[in-house]
């Protein structure tokens, strides 16, 4: 359990270093992607984006079980 939080952990810091150029591809604007600003304060709540990366996440995950 503890080597999984590990590796979840660095998974998410690169995905966080990698954010600029994964943005440029498309991710995070969406269609379903909720996003609102008013008043200098920024709502960001990517709905489709999550579960696109989590569809993902369950077929890598699936095929390495095999």
């Amino acid at each position: 359990m503890l080597r999984w939080l590990i590796i979840l952990g660095v998974v998410l810091a690169l995905i966080g270093l990698l954010w600029p150029w994964i943005s440029k591809l498309g991710f995070g604007k969406l269609p379903g992607d909720i996003a609102f600003e008013r008043d200098g304060t920024r709502f960001y709540f990517p709905i489709t984006t999550s579960i696109i990366i989590s569809i993902v996440i369950s077929i890598v995950l699936w095929l390495f079980r095999k």
